[in-house]
């Protein structure tokens, strides 16, 4: 195998390995995880999404298991009508990121 080879190798495998890092958690093991303590409870979560973007509406929302962390994705749509995709730490409710949708 030449250099060039191994390298696109090792590239596509750690890729990949990240892919595998992220698992989307479904209703029943959210619930538990609110339930527990966990994480705050989805209220809270969409109330801290809203707050920067006042008078917007939740689209969608999705938690995820991020390298040991869960993390509550929100699209939100503003009253101008802008879609906004955010993600809070779901255990304490901080903005990690907040980006228009393009």
């Amino acid at each position: 195998m030449n250099k060039f080879t191994a390298l696109f190798a090792v590239a596509a495998l750690t890729a990949t390995a990240g892919l595998a890092q992220a698992r989307d958690l479904g209703p029943d093991e959210a619930l538990k995880l609110r339930d527990a303590g966990t994480i705050q409870s989805f209220e809270k979560l969409n109330a801290a999404a809203i707050a920067k973007h006042p008078g917007a509406t939740v689209k969608e929302t999705e938690l995820e298991e991020q390298h040991g962390r869960y993390i509550y994705q929100v699209e939100l749509r503003d009253a101008q009508g802008v879609e906004w995709d955010l993600e809070l730490d779901a255990t304490n409710g901080q903005i990690l990121k907040d980006y228009q949708d393009k």
